[in-house]
C-alpha cells in the first residue's frame, strides 16, 4: 500500500505559492479527537480521506475529481463536515471548492490516526 504524503511515514508537502485562503477552520490547538472521530465515522467521508491521502497528486482537489455518485447538495455537506471538523481544508477557487488533508495539524494531535485512515480497506 502506497504511504500517504504526509503521514508518519513522510513529511507534509509544502504549500504552493499564491494559494486563496482557507475557508473557516477550527486552529490545530482547537482540534478535538471526538470532532474529527465523528466526522470520519461517516464512510463517505472516510473514503474521501483515504482517497486524498492515497491518490492525490495535487495540492488541492475539487469535488469531482473524486468520481461520486452524489447529488452536489450532499457532497457539499460531507465536505463542510470535515472541514469544520478540522480533518480538511478548503479553498474557494472562483465557483469551485478545493480540498486536502490537514496532514501536518493532524500528526501533531492525534499520531498514527490518518496512517489508520489511509490502511482502512472499505466494503465493497
Amino acid at each position: 500500500m502506497p504511504v500517504a504524503a504526509g503521514t508518519a511515514a513522510t513529511p507534509p508537502l509544502p504549500e504552493p505559492p499564491g494559494l486563496p485562503d482557507p475557508l473557516p477552520e477550527p486552529a490545530v490547538e482547537e482540534l478535538r479527537l471526538e470532532t474529527v472521530l465523528a466526522a470520519l465515522s461517516d464512510p463517505l467521508r472516510l473514503t474521501i480521506v483515504r482517497k486524498l491521502l492515497l491518490e492525490s497528486e495535487q495540492f488541492d482537489h475539487s469535488c469531482g475529481w473524486f468520481g461520486l455518485d452524489r447529488p452536489k447538495s450532499s457532497l457539499t455537506h460531507h465536505f463542510k463536515a470535515l472541514r469544520e471538523a478540522g480533518v480538511t481544508r478548503q479553498r474557494q477557487y472562483g465557483l469551485e471548492r478545493r480540498s486536502h488533508v490537514r496532514v501536518a495539524d493532524l500528526n501533531s494531535r492525534f499520531p498514527g490516526l490518518l496512517d489508520l485512515v489511509a490502511a482502512w480497506q472499505p466494503h465493497m
